[in-house]
């Protein structure tokens, strides 16, 4: 019989401890980097910690296709508009050709964030016709002309935002009537007639008042909308989700807003500025005056024409014909007033917000417009309590299994399972460590599926040992001690488990491509445990048995070992022997007791 070759595999057995030491410093690394970053458990999806999910169905109402391109795209702005609130944690993802899935999970700001995600609808700028209180909230109120900082602002609760150039600050200070302190009074009919909205291609330097439009000036339709304005109730919920819905752009409409704690009421002029056409908005704190934080808005070429003019036309009206409305889902979300035109393509709008106001209202102009509009159909809240449970089923689940393959590979393998067992514990413990690491590197979510995953990769785990385990006892069946049939039957069984786990690799790999939502998390779990069944068993499994294959216990095959050599049918010891010297010397049969 031929000599071993020598090389990689005697260097293997010669030095196991290398490969050992190799992945216990990975493991102690690993490990120190999860407790310096403070994540020392997964983090866990919303089935398992609780938390918001939201179900949005897309219509076909802003004349726009519903088609997978314009899908993506209300996923992307979404995504962004979310995450714009620090929800970095919220997930959001198609569902079949039309519905969109928001999953926010608990711990996070989701009542603001849902707010935002439901807030679907087109993002407009509409000049202001006339405002006034609505309801109970509707009580006269002083004339008078304070300052930029003054006038209400529906929505945050604080004095109105003024709009102005960032170019020119100065701007912002100068003196401005407020809406409710010149609205109270005024005929709604006379704002019709002579607020109606400047078109966006007007010049503002013409001198000539802004041209009625056709919804505004129509007799029969400047009474019903009259109507309407004096008949709106923003204190009624239901009135207010209608106020505004089914409103063209080209049409003058009615909307509902907030000023402090008070519903407003406003009737608003067709649309001067589209909210696609705002570029970018951020919230920033104003270091150099006492505005507080502000909103930053820079818009494109073609918003920045527009906005110039609308301004320019604003800026010679009285208040609150003055002011355009910032519309977002038919809800005056800010009415900032115009004291001059604003060119340059950028503004801000100050007015004593806090940071949160400022970001919430930065997000909407960036990520307010839509390619569709959706409508809500469902939102499930899991609570932590029910999420604790599930959590505690999946482990239960997981402790089973676990518990069963060891019971099998101590009633086969006998001592042999202490290799499994301690290489199912390195697994397991990389698994464990990883997850932690990616949960705040990559935001993956621990969830059900991903617990099934990791159940699952247990059998995919074992099988490799199980593969190993029975190429040497074939090798101890040929009559091979324990030290040359370890060595002998890694080539063949890395050979199959390479194969197997890059099968079971390109499954997941796969699935996780053409699924979306929480199946995913099956298939990176699944993954991520076959490329660490690959690292465990050629950097752990096969050193260990090339050590344990040096002691007593196994090298002479216990009969607890499961390497006895009686129990497992081997033939007896092959033994090498020399061909007598001379012609007469005959063919000598290489197996020999």
């Amino acid at each position: 019989m031929a000599a071993p070759k020598k090389g990689r595999s005697a260097s293997a057995q010669s030095k196991p401890g290398r490969s050992l030491a190799l992945i216990l410093i990975a493991i102690v690394a690993l490990t120190g980097g999860m407790f310096v970053s403070g994540h020392t458990t997964p983090r866990l999806g919303i089935d398992l910690a609780g938390g918001t999910s939201i179900t949005l169905k897309a219509k076909a109402d802003q004349g726009s296709a519903i088609n997978k391109a314009n899908m993506d795209t209300a996923v992307d702005i979404m995504n962004r508009r979310v995450n714009g609130l620090g929800v970095s944690e919220a997930e959001v993802q198609t569902q079949g050709t039309d519905n969109i899935i928001v999953n926010i999970p608990r711990g996070t700001n989701s009542k603001e964030a849902q707010q935002q995600v439901g807030t679907t609808a087109k993002l407009y700028f509409r000049p202001v016709l006339a405002s006034e209180p609505s309801g109970a909230a509707a009580s006269p109120s002083p004339s008078g002309s304070p300052t930029s900082g003054s006038s209400p602002k529906p929505g945050a609760g604080s004095p109105s935002p003024s709009a102005s150039s960032s170019q020119k600050a100065s701007s912002s200070g100068t003196a401005s009537p407020t809406a409710s302190a010149t609205t109270q009074g005024r005929a709604v009919t006379d704002a019709l007639k002579a607020g109606s909205s400047p078109s966006p291609s007007a010049t503002p330097t013409g001198g000539s008042s802004p041209k009625p439009t056709p919804s505004a000036s129509g007799g029969t339709d400047t009474a019903k909308l009259q109507a309407a304005f004096t008949a709106l109730d923003c204190t009624k919920p239901d009135q207010r989700a209608k106020a505004g819905k089914d409103a063209k752009p080209g049409e003058a409409t009615i909307a509902c807003g907030t000023v402090g704690k008070n519903p407003y009421k406003y009737l608003l002029g067709p649309v001067g500025v589209d909210g696609t056409e705002v570029k970018k908005a951020q919230a920033v704190f104003d270091t150099q005056g006492a505005s507080g934080w502000q909103v930053q808005m820079t818009f494109n070429s073609t918003g920045a024409k527009k906005f110039a003019d609308i301004t320019g036309e604003l800026a010679k009206n009285q208040a609150p014909q003055n002011e355009f409305g910032i519309v977002l889902d038919g809800e005056v979300v800010s009415s900032p007033y115009v004291s001059l035109a604003i060119t340059g393509g950028s503004a801000y709008i100050s007015g004593h917000f806090t940071q949160q106001e400022a970001q919430s209202l930065a997000n909407m102009l960036s990520y307010g417009a839509l390619p569709l509009s959706f409508q809500e159909q469902s939102v499930t809240t899991v609570t932590a309590a029910l999420g604790g449970e599930q959590l505690h089923a999946g482990l239960l689940a997981g402790a089973i299994g676990l518990a069963l393959v060891v019971l099998y590979l101590v009633i086969y393998y006998r001592g042999l399972s202490l290799v499994a067992m301690a290489s199912l514990l390195v697994s397991a413990i990389l698994t464990y460590v990883i997850m932690s690491l990616l949960g705040p590197a990559i935001h993956f979510a621990l969830n059900l599926p991903a617990v099934c995953g990791a159940i699952v990769a247990i059998g995919i785990t074992a099988d490799s040992f199980i593969v190993y385990f029975e190429r040497i006892r074939d090798e101890i069946r040929e009559g091979r001690s324990l030290r040359p049939a370890v060595e002998r039957a890694w080539p063949r069984a890395r050979r199959t488990v390479l194969v197997s786990d890059f099968v079971s690799f390109l499954a997941a790999a796969v699935l996780f491509i053409v699924t979306v939502g929480k199946v995913q998390g099956f298939a990176f779990t699944l993954g991520l445990t076959t490329v660490l069944d690959v690292v465990v068993v050629f950097l752990f499994t096969k050193p260990l048995m090339t050590l344990l294959a040096r002691r007593t216990f196994f090298a002479n095959g216990h009969k607890w070992s499961g390497l006895d050599p009686k129990s497992l049918g081997g033939k007896p010891p092959l033994r090498r022997t020399r061909r007598p010297a001379g012609p007469a010397a005959g063919p000598v049969d290489p197996k020999e007791a």
